[in-house]
């Protein structure tokens, strides 16, 4: 009987705001959910392999329970990588001949919501949740998901990850035995490149009739992380200037100069090293045995070393914060695409964000988390006490045990930081991306061919590590990141 009640009230309700809102012409769909009369919603997302299983129990666990009682059936498609995702999603909602209909949700990063969001194409989830409910999300995620003037929220955290670093402790040892150098010297970036240093000398001097054939220790993914924090670090600011909607770049050269002096040196050396896609490929094959990846990586990082000979060996992992610069504040770069949500009607608008709330529920995010080596994104879940008791925990390697152990730490002890979208975001990041390292290896091959004509690696690099190719790699730099910002 007190159903039948609720249900006629809420039907009575659904009613007279339809009217008013026909009255004022408003949206044809209200934000009433009933069971009897199911709102489909259809999401597009990038994940596959574990994360893709993960994401589809999860829905269908949704659509078995509230989803049911509340009248919301939820679809999950994917749609192959973050580019074919983001370039299908524009096809969508410029109606190309050819293209899908649009999705209610999708799987998205700030640079590629900001864009639609210019065009009045995302909707505003501020209205969907209270106050109390965004505290007990991780600040700095809910501050990333909030877009343009008016910093509505246009991105729901559901999964994030920071960056970490991953060693091969097998190696290292042997490494340390030999040398005495502490793994302590990997908690700033001058330390790493200190002990890499100190690897290559190591392993050149085992083949004293072969000079200059030393190996590189340490490599890292995601170059443009690598500026974009350590210019925050560094400086303290943004790297980007935003003021009043106008974007300028006007970075501390100084701090550009530590920078190419604690990557570009150690590189053109031979000290770093960047060889297949990632740089756990490279720990795979031993030609790295340190790295700094995202923590979703973590499950690529290899339980064995193969050699060119095809011999190989079991490694057992050691994990750690990615490094910090020297007399800087512990910061971590938080990174992962979030949900948005495209403006449609109250209703749907309402049926995702009923099911977004639901994602992130202690169980599912940590569930979630366990599956696709992602970081809950609540502030009570990132608890290992509590992702320790979870099931499936038990069954991950001890290297993703490790990784997410290290990670929960990040994320409750450092600052986490992230740079703000804007027109153009994405291009400019392309570019921080490349430039730095694209200069490296080029010059490192350069070095090389030296050394095969007979010349010391001192004299081959010297001819590269002078102010005046710094000097020529920096004003690019700025040059081509201002067109970027400049032509959007």
């Amino acid at each position: 009987m007190k159903k039948s009640v609720v249900k006629i009230i809420a039907t009575v309700m659904g009613a007279a705001i339809l009217l008013a809102g026909c009255a004022g012409g408003a949206e044809e769909d209200q934000a009433v959910l009933d069971s009897d009369n199911p709102v489909s919603i259809e999401i597009w997302h990038y994940y596959n392999g574990p994360q893709k299983l993960a994401f589809d129990s999860l829905v269908t666990r949704f659509n078995e329970t509230v989803g049911q009682e509340q009248g919301i059936v939820v679809e999950a498609f994917g749609q192959g990588n973050v580019n074919e995702l983001f370039e299908k999603v524009h096809d969508a909602v410029d109606k190309k001949v050819g293209a899908s209909e649009v999705p209610t949700i999708f799987a998205a990063y700030t640079d590629t919501v900001y864009d639609l969001d210019k065009r009045g194409l995302v909707a505003d989830l501020s209205g969907y949740f209270t106050e109390e409910e965004l505290a007990g999300y991780v600040d700095a995620y809910i501050e990333e998901g909030r877009l343009g003037e008016a910093e509505g929220l246009k991105i729901i955290p559901i999964a994030k990850a920071t960056e970490i670093m991953m060693i091969n402790k097998t190696d290292w040892d042997k490494f340390a035995a030999a040398t005495g150098v502490s793994m302590t010297e990997l908690e700033t970036i001058e330390g790493v490149v200190k002990a890499s240093e100190a690897y290559y000398s190591w392993t050149d001097g085992q083949t004293p009739d072969i000079p200059g054939d030393g190996k590189a220790m340490y490599g890292r993914d995601a170059m443009a992380n690598y500026i974009i924090l350590g210019y925050y670090q560094l400086t303290g600011n943004s790297l980007f200037t935003h003021e009043g909607g106008t974007i300028s770049f006007e970075p501390d050269e100084s701090a550009f100069r530590r920078l190419w002096d604690n990557y570009y040196i150690p590189y053109i050396n031979g000290w770093f090293g960047a060889y297949g896609r990632f740089r756990s490929d490279d720990a795979k094959t031993g030609d790295l045995i340190a790295l700094v990846g995202s923590t979703s990586g973590a499950t690529y990082f290899p339980e064995q070393v193969t050699l060119e000979d095809e011999s190989s060996y079991p490694i057992e992992a050691a994990v750690f914060p990615a490094p910090c610069f020297e007399g800087t504040g512990l910061s971590a770069i938080q990174q992962g695409a979030g949900m948005a949500v495209l403006s449609s009607n109250p209703r749907n608008e309402l049926a995702a964000a009923t099911f977004l709330k639901w994602f992130v529920e202690e169980k599912q995010n940590i569930d979630f988390a366990i599956s696709s080596a992602y970081l809950p994104v609540k502030k009570a879940a990132n608890d290992m006490s509590l992702i320790e008791g979870a099931e499936g925990f038990k069954n991950l390697p001890a290297s993703l045990k490790d990784a997410l152990s290290v990670s929960v730490d990040v994320v409750n002890e450092y600052d986490l930081y992230f740079e703000k979208a804007f027109s153009g975001s994405s291009d400019a990041r392309e570019v921080i991306e490349y430039s730095l390292s694209d200069r490296a290896k080029a010059d490192r091959e350069q070095v090389l061919v030296l050394m095969e004509g007979g010349m010391s690696v001192e004299d081959a690099t010297a001819q590269f590590a002078t102010d005046e190719n710094f000097q020529s790699w920096y004003e690019e730099l700025i040059s081509t990141v201002r067109a970027k910002i400049d032509g959007n």
